[in-house]
């Protein structure tokens, strides 16, 4: 008998597990099953307070593999996959060590340790010092920057406020938007970090005005105002097709908010910058008013105006309607020329002559301003009374006529919607605006103003001072119209 000797093969793996083989007839490489063997162990990591740690191990082996990480010789709880991430560190977990077991059917093998070393953050700081100025209707945009502490930062401002029209974004630091107001505005930002470390500092920014250019002088202005209708159910609405239809060969305020609610406070800020009132059975017997308004001072430059009003008692009313006078402001003023309130039949009169006044303010009755009917009837009042005078010299290219379509006030649908007597807080709701001249930019739509901030829309102080400032007259009595701009970003 012959007997064949064979050559045992022992192999020792890092776990520990011993593989025996014979050398005449069996090849490792024939095994289909192995331990697990670490071929990347966890590194050390450095992190800041506050800041996460991440610790990874690659292994191989017959799958399939578990993991379970242990802190300092502890298991942690759910720590069971080839990657583990800490939560946010603190000072403690200084020094912490960190290791991995990886298991399966066939054995077991523990990775080298790391250490996480924890450092203490440097202050958080503000490291901008100044933001740069700018102008009205121009975008602006300025970043501040920070060092120190734990990002992420939170970015606030902790008292004052922005310029009118801008935004600090939280997450950024980024101020931007398009200021809407000139003036200068003084504020404090805030910036915490993800370990709710804080620092402060204060800044200025100064807005200057003309930043949509220089306000066409015009020779004629006209304004005419509707009741109390939301900028939904008038503009491209089947309400008001006509006036749709100038909106979109001409202008429109996409952003425009009134004062307030009821009507006669919107009307006083139309007229002199502020609101006396909100009480609507104020008549100008009980309330006569001296204080400046735009056609004081359109006198007081020694133009002309006229408030053309479509009364009763035969003054030329194109429908029969109440005469609200509460919706006729210049009535209330006792420092202007009485002589100038007409019957409504002069507009036409005056029209055909040739003869309008530098200022034409339009009052239609309730029935025609759509107080007593609807927006589909001030939208017919105003087909009939604006056609003619839009086809007329006033309005052909190169003349001097600037026509403002508007309304009072919104129906008190929408936000806001409440009473004051501060100009510039939008609680008369949205409406819309509708700008109208040779000069206008085609097609043109404003997007001046920021309706999640109503203290930086366009308003009636806005309307004001276009007016004033279109016929060149002082602004510097005309209430909050004297620090707002005007709607120049209309006009080519």
């Amino acid at each position: 008998m012959r007997f064949q000797r064979l050559a045992a093969l022992v192999v020792i793996n890092t776990a520990g597990l011993v593989i025996a083989g014979c050398s005449g007839n069996t090849s490792p490489n024939q095994n289909p099953h192995s331990a697990p063997q670490i071929t990347a162990q966890p590194v050390n990591q450095t992190v800041t307070v506050g800041q996460t740690a991440s610790f990874s191990v690659t292994a191989t082996g017959t799958a399939p593999l578990s993991y379970q990480w242990n802190k300092n010789g502890a298991a942690i709880s759910g720590a069971t996959s080839a990657t583990y991430a800490t939560p946010a560190t603190t000072s403690a977990d200084n020094g912490a060590q960190f290791d991995v077991v990886v298991s399966n059917a066939y054995g077991s093998v523990t990775s080298l340790t790391a250490t996480l070393t924890v450092t203490s953050p440097s202050p958080v700081q503000i490291t901008t010092t100044s933001l740069p100025n700018g102008t009205v209707q121009t975008a602006y945009s300025a970043t501040l920057q920070a060092t120190g502490g734990t990002p992420p930062y939170t970015w606030s401002v902790s008292s004052g406020s922005l310029p009118a029209g801008l935004s600090l974004a939280a997450s950024s630091g980024t101020i931007s938007g398009t200021p809407t107001t000139a003036g200068t505005s003084t504020f404090t930002i805030q910036i915490s970090d993800s370990a709710s470390n804080k620092a402060s500092a204060g800044f200025t920014i100064t807005i200057s005005g003309g930043g949509g250019g220089t306000m066409p002088q015009f020779g004629h202005v006209f304004i005419v105002i509707g009741e109390n209708s939301a900028y939904g159910q008038t503009y491209n609405s089947t309400n008001m097709p006509y006036l749709t239809s100038l909106a979109n060969q001409y202008g429109l305020a996409t952003k425009y908010w009134a004062d307030t609610h009821p009507s006669i406070g919107n009307y006083e800020a139309l007229t002199a910058g502020q609101i006396f009132t909100n009480d609507d059975n104020q008549t100008p017997s009980t309330m006569p008013l001296s204080s400046d308004n735009i056609a004081f001072e359109v006198q007081q430059a020694g133009k002309t105006w006229k408030d053309y009003v479509e009364s009763g008692n035969g003054c030329g009313a194109l429908n029969s309607g109440t005469y609200y006078v509460r919706h006729d402001p210049l009535q209330y003023f006792t420092n202007i020329n009485k002589a100038n309130l007409v019957c409504f039949s002069q507009f036409a009169t005056d029209l055909a002559n040739k003869t309008l006044p530098n200022l034409s303010w339009l009052s239609p009755n309730g029935s025609d301003d759509g107080h007593d009917t609807s927006a589909s009837a001030f939208d017919s009042w105003l087909q009939t009374v604006i056609t003619p005078l839009l086809a007329s010299s006033y309005f052909q290219p190169g003349a001097d006529g600037l026509l403002i379509v508007t309304w009072d006030e919104n129906d008190k649908s929408g936000t806001p919607n409440c009473s004051t007597t501060t100009v510039g807080q939008g609680c008369g709701g949205q409406v819309e605006t509708v700008i109208i001249s040779a000069r206008s930019k085609p097609g043109y739509q404003s997007t001046a103003g920021d309706p999640a901030n109503f203290n930086s829309t366009y308003d009636e102080a806005n309307i004001l001072r276009t007016i004033a400032d279109a016929l060149g007259v002082k602004t510097s009595g005309l209430g909050g119209s004297s620090n707002r701009i005007p709607m120049s970003d209309f006009f080519q």
